[in-house]
């Protein structure tokens, strides 16, 4: 049996990195350690307990976290009872090494193991250093457990890993395989945040279109339908979604449902078909452009967004004008766009024809400042209109605060009598207009 350890006046603190299912995945964690009565701080060097929630969708961000795990080390020289924990997809992928690397570690948490944080702590204080990676069957997705103060929309993980097979994509090795939630499950989350007073639910999921039901084969058009229609979700999001999981059914719920937020982010990766085929996407520029007309037809006013990769191997000039006539011709509302990285145990690993670093950094700089034109022509047509926006927090004048229209757009406000609650609606009329945000008044 564990010794009892008294956690009173212990404090945590989490760093978070990458997409919105580490995002969730922290929430998780500081939950179980609420629980066990530790209590957050915003300062890494007053905690007992430091974790890193990491993300490797990039080389630069896997150096950028063994860097800050170095920060945190030195920290243990004047608090040797510090305990330092590395989570998420770095940790799933380096797993023991990550301890051999750096003795001051603790733990090592692989993202389908988050749930079970509270053992890992327990077995640590019995003097062993864990590595708990790999992909059980039996996942834990305890809501009760998650610390959802403070946020302004309520996530719920619908499916968790992947099996697609992009050549450039680390995600299926450090998410592991695609499992989907049951809807009775998924439905009773999204109900118990709605009760927590949410009025935004946010579906996750690495290919969040491609949810099924494990026992009914029900696909996520049908359970778009049922969350939609459930009283009191005002605003209902869902991220990342895969081009070629989309269904004409799953089209029509935009226009069903108006409760569903007039944006998409919808990766395509590239312009032309030839880096597309050499990525492993399974799907034309054809295809995408026709869906994204669709989208428009049932939802006019949709805002959509997309990842780009530059100097992808085998990318040439040609290509790469492709994709910046796809971004002339689809008129993204924004774009994350990056040079390629090369993940271990990738395919594009053993791809030819490297793109030159200079080339591929003078691509993406092109490639920033055609969207920007076309993100300021876009906010600029939006000056004059009235949006009702969830609040999210504060701005960096004092004053204002900020909000998220439907169309994900952030919007600056100065507050007029009183201030709005975080996570409340709000409606702002649009002054002006900059190329990442917009500015408002109240309406």
């Amino acid at each position: 049996m564990s010794p009892v350890r008294s956690t009173l006046g212990k404090r945590f603190f989490v760093e978070t990195w990458g997409c919105q299912m580490n995002e969730l995945d922290s929430q998780r964690m500081t939950g179980q350690l609420m629980q066990e009565g530790f209590l957050p701080t915003k300062e890494a060097s007053e905690a007992d307990v430091i974790l890193l929630n990491s993300c490797s969708v990039r080389e630069k961000a896997e150096h950028k976290v063994f860097s800050r795990l170095g920060e945190y080390r030195l920290l243990k020289m004047d608090k040797p009872d510090l305990v330092i924990g590395l989570c998420g997809c770095v940790a799933q992928q380096v797993g023991q090494a990550a301890l051999d690397r750096i003795p001051e570690l603790d733990f090592v948490l692989g993202p389908a193991r988050t749930g079970e944080l509270h053992e890992i702590i327990d077995r640590r204080r019995n003097g062993e250093r864990v590595v708990a990676t790999g992909f059980p069957k039996n996942r834990v997705f305890d809501i009760d457990t998650i610390s959802r103060d403070g946020q302004y929309k309520g996530m719920v993980t619908i499916v968790e890993g992947c099996d697609k097979k992009c050549t450039f994509c680390i995600v299926p090795s450090t998410r592991g395989p695609e499992f989907s939630r049951s809807k009775d499950e998924i439905l009773n989350e999204v109900r118990h945040l709605r009760d927590f007073g949410f009025k935004e639910i946010e579906l996750l999921g690495q290919t969040v279109n491609h949810w099924k039901d494990p026992a009914t084969g029900e696909d996520f058009a049908v359970l778009l339908d049922a969350v939609a229609t459930i009283p009191g979700i005002e605003r209902l999001r869902f991220i990342t979604s895969y081009p070629r999981d989309f269904t004409a059914e799953m089209v029509r719920q935009f226009a069903m449902h108006q409760n569903i937020c007039p944006y998409l982010h919808l990766p395509v990766q590239s312009g032309s078909d030839r880096v597309l085929k050499r990525m492993g996407r399974g799907y034309t520029i054809e295809v995408y452009k026709k869906l994204t007309a669709e989208l428009r037809m049932a939802r006019p006013g949709i805002a959509l967004s997309t990842d780009i990769i530059v100097g992808f191997p085998g990318e040439t000039a040609t290509d790469f004008r492709k994709t910046l006539s796809l971004l002339e011709e689809i008129q993204f509302s924004s774009i994350y766009a990056f040079k390629y990285s090369p993940r271990p145990g990738t395919a594009a690993l053993h791809l030819s024809d490297e793109c030159d670093p200079s080339v591929a950094d003078e691509r993406l700089q092109t490639l920033f400042r055609l969207q920007e034109g076309i993100q300021r022509r876009i906010n600029q047509s939006l000056v004059g209109t009235t949006h009702q926006l969830v609040v999210t927090g504060w701005g960096r004048e004092p004053g204002t605060q900020i909000g998220r229209t439907p169309c994900h757009r952030v919007v600056h406000f100065p507050v007029k009598d009183q201030h709005v609650s975080l996570g409340d609606l709000t409606s702002v009329r649009i002054e002006h207009a900059n190329t990442h945000s917009l500015m408002g008044s109240p309406a």
